[in-house]
């Protein structure tokens, strides 16, 4: 038997089975995952990478059913979770960076609508099969951060560091020297 998580059915097909998927893999068993966070470390030096960051485990569960009495509208529950590798955009150190989706969806065709099923979110399918693997990895990378940073103050090199001696420029925000001259200015005007 193959890994139910890579078979494709239509989303009736699944619903219709009331599968439910373990999921237990790699994130280098999924590729947009696994490239999305590659393009992430790939700002650090090739030696400061993680060598292991494709072995993380992505775990989760996948339960199949239907949201109406008369099983025409699929759904999916989707719990999954993963910690990657990532580049704290404040102070460039790695990081892991917690991923978690749970999220119920209800499986529709690109022309179908379905009213009063606002508890759930709809996941347009673009094909008539649907591969379970597919969500998670497309919720996984969605769930991604548009700039990553630690969650921690006291985690972040950038956010406990010290200022800057008296004469040294502060480097820890961008405008530190502008702000300062600001002061100044506004010091000399009121001369």
């Amino acid at each position: 038997m193959g890994k139910p998580l890579r078979e494709r059915r239509t989303a009736a097909e699944w619903a219709a089975s009331r599968q439910v998927i373990e999921i237990a893999d790699k994130v280098s068993e999924f590729p947009q995952l696994e490239e999305a966070v590659e393009a992430d470390l790939s700002v650090l030096a090739e030696d400061a990478r993680p060598s292991a960051w494709r072995e993380s485990r992505v775990t989760g569960r996948l339960r199949f059913g239907f949201a109406d009495a008369e099983q025409r509208l699929p759904t999916v529950d989707v719990v999954a979770q993963v910690t990657v590798d990532a580049v704290c955009q404040r102070c460039l150190e790695v990081f892991g960076l917690l991923l978690a989706v749970d999220v119920k969806l209800l499986l529709l065709d690109l022309d179908d609508e379905a009213e009063g099923y606002d508890e759930l979110e709809v996941w347009e399918m673009q094909e008539r099969l649907l591969r379970p693997q597919d969500i998670v990895e497309e919720l996984l990378v969605m769930a991604m951060p548009f700039a990553a940073k630690h969650t921690s103050r006291s985690a972040c090199k950038a956010l406990t560091s010290p200022s800057a001696a008296p004469g040294e420029e502060d480097m820890t925000t961008p405008f530190a020297a502008l702000r300062r001259q600001m002061a100044q200015d506004t010091e000399g005007s009121a001369e």
